[in-house]
């Protein structure tokens, strides 16, 4: 399954910073609760991006820890070099592309990670045995993505905002599905972790923010709804028109996101 996509450091920015103010949950905390990760474990996090998952590790860790980011877009490995500067580059970022053999020695990780990322895989069963083969015998896999029901009235307020249906997400319409699946058949033992953190918006900005950074984001995902700016434009003017007519109605727009946590044992 081939996805042409690729994430963009201010709409990634964008969305992280509307979570983290509108939200009512912290999803970095119920990792960690999940996790439980221990003093001196060696982390491989796959598809890093700008290394937020990496530093929230590291800072957890109090900097007790090997950890190690890869991603394929340069962009964002750039912004995670910068940043891993300000703490004397502790953490190794390298080129890692998860649609090709991981250039890394079998049975070298106690924890690999990888936070909304795997669905944009190709071969989802290939890169599930690569994740594998790189963990330590009774080492740890953690994968994070969303779950069907996630975002539920962003989806509803675009559906009716443009009169088309969403296309199908790489998200949501593989994750609890063919990754699950591909997790347990690698697997000896996995465990399914829900998290659901509602997002409140007052006024309609935040929210047209958050729409427009993920429109743009997998713009070529919704090919059906938009082609170019001007098209692009439209759309976001019809969606912030349902959005008002919400809002006024409703008098506030709770977008909630569901998030599935894997946990699986080698």
């Amino acid at each position: 399954m081939k996805i042409n996509y690729q994430e963009t450091i201010s709409d990634l920015l964008t969305r992280i910073d509307i979570h983290s103010q509108y939200g009512a949950r912290d999803i970095d905390q119920w990792m960690l609760d999940i996790c439980k990760l221990q003093a001196g474990v060696k982390i491989l996090d796959v598809g890093c991006g700008a290394g937020k998952q990496c530093f929230t590790f590291y800072r957890h860790l109090k900097g007790n820890c090997d950890i190690t980011g890869g991603d394929v877009n340069q962009e964002l490995l750039a912004q995670a070099r910068s940043e891993n500067q300000k703490i004397g580059n502790k953490i190794t970022f390298m080129d890692l592309d998860f649609n090709q053999p991981f250039p890394l020695n079998p049975n070298q990780f106690d924890f690999v990670s990888c936070c909304f990322a795997i669905y944009y895989a190709e071969n989802i069963p290939f890169t599930i045995k690569e994740m594998h083969r790189v963990i330590k015998p009774e080492g740890r896999l953690f994968t994070t993505g969303p779950m069907p029901e996630n975002k539920k009235m962003f989806y509803d307020i675009i559906r009716e905002a443009t009169g088309k249906p969403i296309p199908p997400m790489p998200g949501s319409s593989r994750y609890a599905s063919e990754i699950l699946t591909a997790i347990k058949s690698t697997f000896s033992a996995v465990e399914v972790n829900v998290f659901e953190n509602p997002l409140t918006f007052s006024s309609v900005e935040p929210f047209l923010s958050y729409t427009r950074a993920s429109l743009s984001e997998d713009r070529k995902l919704w090919g059906s709804l938009f082609q170019g700016k001007e098209e692009f434009q439209t759309v976001m003017d019809q969606i912030e028109n349902v959005a008002i007519k919400w809002l006024n109605r409703d008098g506030k727009l709770v977008m909630t996101k569901v998030v599935g946590g894997f946990l699986a044992t080698k």
